[in-house]
């Protein structure tokens, strides 16, 4: 038996090589023009050996700079085009939408079967986008209604770290769980109490899933799905998700029980009531669905929880490392509004502290590979084509640490977003969310969360390494995951007022 199945594999494997020789010499005399050029893929693994499946987003950075802002690399068999640095993403993303504004789904996305606004297109992408900012809207996103709700959180948030009287503590938990209230308090019309097991275990498991999404193991099932059986990463992410859908489920019906259409509490009231009113008018094939209800709920959810708390975290992080800056952020405080609660009107008058946020938000270049994008259309961009269909990561991170557009792409530098005078200034290689027709749909709310939480929180405590760690021992490695969290931590949270 052994030797067939060998022989067999080395049947299979000549056929292989045979397939790649015939394909490479048909891709050197393409006729479609030009394609965007890229290191040479072996059969079947494509550039996978060349790739830390870890970072991949380093390595991407680092084949930018061989074979320019846009190139092709092969994730296993598939064929990828990568955009780097802010003229190309942007000239991409925003001067040419339509063209690449299309999602292309992960295989581990698989089970929202084109429902949601994440990973889906077309109508349905469209009409839910537009319901969940118009909605978000209504229930608050970006208005004071939405700023009462925040700094109330924000003393919520100083309970617990007052709980630890000044010893080091994890800040990872109590960070979501403020977080993620916000966005509850906008979908479900409340908040949770950070000792509800309901609450905290779909935070958790949200989190959890953001990490796995970025494994090796589900980078590899994404490409190879027959392996999935394999793969231990998969059954945890699916169980999670499971999990949470069925909570979802359970939560939705309670709101429904209690549901009054005159009187909505949040998103899922405002879409339940409004797929009621369509079945009533006899619309059956409307994209008011209970799946596209579920999955949006759970892409909100995950998408408003992981990012700005992330960001916070690395927000704190970096106090506790570059006290100095810490000092003058406090200054500031101190100087332009005393004790009293913070405000978002505050913000102008914050122009230190808003180049903190604003830099804290490049260096820590959360989604570093956007998500994956594809082309609705065959389109010569930058001399290169690119056929209808293929998938196109925009490398966000190529854009905030362009080193043409940043004096110091790979420091800390708050200076970065003020002038000479010390005045915020804007810059346009900012794009931690994105940009053009898929840029973040929360983005008002996370610049309000992260402004009020982070100046609230320095307001009441200054934030140290535990004892016997140095500043400079604070590692600023970020760990594995979909989203770039800061590696394991504790601070000390040390009262000031």
């Amino acid at each position: 038996y052994n030797s067939s199945s060998s022989v067999s594999l080395l049947g299979t494997l000549l056929v292989l090589l045979l397939v790649y020789f015939i394909s490479t010499s048909s891709f050197s005399s393409n006729a479609d023009g030009k394609q965007p050029p890229g290191p040479k893929p072996l059969p079947v693994l494509g550039n996978l050996l060349q790739l830390d499946l870890k970072r991949p987003y380093n390595t991407l950075l680092k084949l930018s700079k061989k074979y320019g802002s846009v190139f092709t690399i092969y994730f296993g068999p598939k064929k990828v085009v990568v955009l780097a640095g802010y003229k190309t993403v942007k000239e991409a993303l925003v001067n040419k939408a339509d063209v690449f504004g299309e999602r292309d789904p992960m295989k581990i996305a698989e089970s929202s079967k084109g429902h949601g606004v994440l990973w889906s297109n077309g109508d349905s992408w469209k009409e839910m986008r537009r319901f969940a900012l118009t909605n978000l809207r209504d229930y608050g996103m970006g208005k004071k209604a939405c700023e009462d709700k925040i700094i109330e959180e924000c003393q919520y948030l100083m309970e617990v770290f007052k709980t630890f009287k000044g010893e080091a503590f994890d800040t990872t938990q109590p960070m979501n769980y403020a977080v993620s209230n916000i966005i509850c308090s906008l979908v479900y019309g409340s908040r949770f109490e950070y000792d509800n097991p309901e609450f905290t275990s779909m935070v958790d498991r949200t989190n959890r899933n953001i990490q796995l999404g970025g494994s090796p193991s589900i980078q590899v099932y994404n490409l190879f799905p027959w392996m999935g059986r394999w793969i231990a990463d998969k059954s945890e992410f699916e169980k999670c998700s499971n999990l949470n859908k069925k909570q979802n489920m359970e939560l939705f019906s309670r709101l429904k029980e209690t549901l009054n259409p005159q009187m909505c509490r949040g998103f899922v009231d405002a879409f339940m009531v409004r797929k009621q009113t369509l079945e009533e008018s006899g619309v059956t094939n409307s994209h008011f669905s209970n799946e596209n209800l579920l999955i949006t709920v759970l892409n909100l959810f995950a998408a408003g929880t992981d990012t700005t708390a992330t960001t916070l975290r690395w927000a704190l992080l970096l106090m506790a490392k570059y006290p100095k800056i810490q000092d003058q952020v406090q200054e500031e405080i101190s100087r332009v509004i005393g004790t009293r609660q913070v405000q978002v009107e505050d913000r102008k008058n914050f122009p230190f502290t808003d180049a903190v946020i604003h830099e804290t938000q490049r260096l820590a270049n959360i989604v570093p590979m956007a998500l994956p994008h594809k082309t609705s259309e065959d389109v010569t961009f930058q001399g290169h084509f690119i056929k209808k269909g293929t998938t196109v990561y925009p490398l966000l991170t190529s854009v905030l640490y362009d080193e043409t557009e940043w004096e110091k792409p790979h420091s800390f530098h708050p200076a970065h977003f003020l002038d000479k005078d010390g005045k915020f200034v804007k810059r346009d290689a900012f794009m931690p969310f994105s940009a053009g027709r898929r840029i973040c749909l929360g983005e008002s709310l996370a610049r309000m969360e992260l402004f009020l939480f982070f100046t609230t929180l320095l307001q009441h405590f200054c934030f140290t390494p535990p004892p016997g760690v140095k500043e400079e021992d604070l590692d600023l490695t970020p760990r594995v995951g979909f989203t770039l969290n800061p590696s394991h931590h504790k601070l000390c949270a040390i009262p000031r007022l």
